[in-house]
């Protein structure tokens, strides 16, 4: 496993948990097998695949704050920071850029939507989510050290574009997100891995 990725843990689609000296921070909590208490929330827009209440009170304590767009924003109480494309702000010592994420000539993520990805700088790493996206304009602007890309298509890039977009950024290692459930398999993992230019991990999700 290449030494950036210590610490970051695969949930399966697109969650993850990150542990980092700055504390525990999750992105896109759903169906979570365990429930470590989070410091930071993050969550990239309101499909309920994406946004889960239910994950997030599993894994909420009274300090946890959650950084999410005003559509999630607005079914959510306590500490809750609304954020869209463009943003930059601090949170726990942890330096968070919020991106845009869409889909360009789709239905199911237009960008008047608001979702957003997120580029955090955490254990002295820049990691990069995409949320639910294509690939981008905007993404040339992405400069990070690790890149966690959706590959299945249909609602989001495809292994090919995925590729294409972790090749221009050029970080230390890539991995695939969004197969294994609802849509994508190991096998676009596997194209993504094939057609990347740049070290790549697929990550089986944390049972």
């Amino acid at each position: 496993m290449n030494e950036l990725l210590e610490g970051i843990t695969w949930l399966g689609h697109a969650s993850f948990k990150i542990k980092a000296p700055e504390g525990v921070i999750y992105i896109d909590p759903w169906k979570l097998r365990s429930a470590e208490p989070a410091d930071l929330i993050l969550i990239t827009h309101e499909h309920y695949d994406h946004f889960s209440a239910e994950d997030v009170q599993k894994i909420r304590k009274p300090d946890t704050t959650i950084i999410t767009t005003a559509s999630v924003a607005a079914q959510l109480k306590g500490d809750v920071k609304t954020v869209k494309a463009g943003d930059t702000l601090t949170v726990k010592g942890v330096k968070i850029e919020v991106v845009p994420a869409y889909n360009p000539a789709k239905q199911f993520h237009p960008k008047q939507a608001g979702g957003v990805g997120y580029i955090i700088t955490a254990g002295g790493r820049r990691i990069y989510h995409a949320g639910d996206t294509d690939a981008i304009p905007e993404m040339n602007q992405v400069k990070a050290d690790v890149v966690l890309l959706p590959v299945g298509g249909k609602y989001t890039m495809t292994a090919a574009e995925a590729a294409k977009v972790a090749n221009a950024i050029k970080p230390a290692v890539a991995v695939p997100m969004h197969w294994g459930d609802i849509i994508g398999s190991r096998a676009d993992a596997e194209a993504f891995r094939a057609q990347c230019q740049v070290p790549v991990e697929i990550i089986m999700p944390e049972k």
